[in-house]
């Protein structure tokens, strides 16, 4: 792995360089189209030589795994190009759609040896033995093993979801390969006539292998909820700022591995001088882009720190609403005084599942509201969280 870097990619450690990023994904691209192609003429050949459906099956298994890596190059050279009038956000999401369509390619070489399969175990026939075809299957499990390996291993230096799935799919080629070797092991031991069976088993796990694939490729194209621990990451680290009393609204949009980008409300005394806090917004939005490669937009929220009314009710409402649901928070609390009532005005972030109607969530907080003080009226906005942040 180290020779293969070293060699083939300049400026290996600055993984967050787009072009350096590219290189390693060119780099498991290529080691991929190689081992495979070299796996799927070892295997073809053995199979044929055999007549084993279960060796073939995992042959055209190792050609469409070369395939996906011809594929996946494609998507990380696609996904390189720069941003443009036309797509100002970059081309990042073409990895993810790569990804996509290693998956459908999975799942249909899947269903044709699925189909082998079935009329091999329906109208059975011996299979040659030789030693050759058991070295071929073992060189295979060891190629495999090392692939996993280095795909993963690079996935996790780049952040890259296609190259760990890469990874976990030579994992289930390991699988795959060794219960053919068992099966044809067993049937020269004992003349049982498995190879239809582990056929199927390996057409199986291929096709479930691509369902997996399919639904980890889509998430992000979806919109995934953003990691917890980033999401609570980046709340702790504006919360040291000097000033802020607060954060709510953070949403991060995906638009491929490295391009990220993110808006938050930060709530900050109304009092304070103006030029002050934009300072500090500034800071923000500067630190958050060195440390996570995110392009944040903080939106200033004045918060009138110098009410007692409102304070006391803007923590003790906060504590107040765990009782209807330990996932609920409050933010931009004012109140307006009247001769005959007080209006209490804030958002309430729901999360999403949360087994109430809007309706039914404002009438709960302002009853438990007005059992503080019954002048009290409640206008509350419901909004939805859009990520999950830690109590």
């Amino acid at each position: 792995m180290q020779f293969l870097i070293r060699r083939l990619i300049r400026n290996a450690d600055q993984v967050h360089d787009p072009a350096v990023r590219n290189a390693y994904g060119r780099l498991s691209g290529l080691v991929g189209i190689v081992c495979n192609l070299i796996l799927f003429a070892g295997k073809l050949l053995a199979g044929l030589l055999s007549g084993s459906v279960a060796i073939t099956a995992d042959a055209v298994n190792n050609l469409s795994d070369a395939s996906s890596s011809v594929i996946s190059l494609l998507g990380f050279h696609m996904a390189s190009r720069p941003a443009d009038d036309e797509h100002p956000f970059g081309h990042g999401r073409y990895e993810y759609l790569s990804g996509l369509m290693v998956a459908v390619i999975i799942l249909l070489i899947g269903l044709e040896l699925l189909k082998s399969s079935v009329q091999k175990v329906l109208s059975p026939e011996d299979v040659s033995f030789s030693w050759l075809i058991v070295g071929v299957l073992a060189a295979s499990i060891g190629v495999k093993l090392w692939m996993m390996l280095f795909n993963r291993r690079i996935g996790r230096l780049i952040g890259s979801q296609t190259l760990i799935a890469t990874a976990a799919d030579s994992r289930n080629d390991v699988i795959s390969t060794a219960a053919v070797l068992a099966a044809t092991l067993v049937s020269h031991l004992t003349g049982l006539r498995l190879d239809g069976w582990m056929g199927l088993l390996v057409a199986l796990f291929i096709l479930y292998s691509g369902v997996g694939l399919i639904h980890d490729t889509l998430d992000p194209l979806l919109g995934k909820a953003p990691d917890p621990a980033l999401v609570q990451q980046i709340h702790e680290e504006i919360m040291a700022y000097p000033g802020v009393l607060g954060t709510h609204d953070l949403m991060i949009h995906d638009y491929g591995p490295g391009r990220q980008f993110a808006s938050v409300h930060v709530e900050m005394p109304a009092e304070d001088d103006v030029l002050v806090s934009h300072d500090v917004i500034d800071n923000i939005e500067r630190d958050l882009q060195a440390r996570h490669g995110i392009h944040v937009v903080v939106h200033f929220d004045p918060i009138a720190t110098s009410s007692p009314i409102a304070n006391n009710l803007r923590g003790w409402i906060s504590r107040e609403i765990q009782l209807i649901d330990p996932r609920l928070s409050i933010h931009d609390l004012r109140v307006v005084t009247g001769p005959t009532h007080t209006n209490v005005i804030f958002d309430c972030a729901a999360p999403h599942g949360l087994a109430m109607t809007d309706g039914e969530l404002r009438a709960a907080i302002s009853a438990l509201v007005k059992t503080r003080d019954p002048s009290y009226n409640c206008v509350i906005t419901i909004d939805r969280s859009f990520v999950t942040l830690s109590t």
